[in-house]
């Protein structure tokens, strides 16, 4: 499931940059053609990377949300638990050990 989340993301970001390159490479056609200003163009093309900024961080929490909402549990998350687990069974078996030691003795 997390590989399907990848591939998502790696997607809206390929998507996100090719209209990033697409939409510059228009303004870029329009000053050659005289049509818009340099100081127009670079308005233009950072008003579209403002847009652009915003709608990523819209996305991103977006996404959190949803993963917050089906309970999604990374990897990490996991690796975490499973090292608490382990250091708290080897607790109790020390625990365990010594009551056994004790009720021998």
């Amino acid at each position: 499931m997390e590989d399907a989340f990848k591939k998502l993301l790696y997607a809206g970001i390929g998507l996100a940059a090719t209209a990033t390159e697409k939409f510059e490479a228009s303004v870029n056609d329009l000053v050659e053609k005289g049509k818009v200003s340099d100081s127009e163009a670079k308005k233009m093309v950072e008003d579209f990377l403002d847009k652009t900024n915003t709608r990523k961080e819209d996305f991103e929490d977006k996404f959190k949300t949803f993963v917050e909402k089906i309970g999604y549990t990374s990897n990490n998350d996991v690796e975490e638990l499973r090292a608490r687990v382990e250091e708290l069974e080897a607790q109790l078996g020390k625990k365990t050990a010594t009551k056994k030691e004790a009720a021998k003795a």
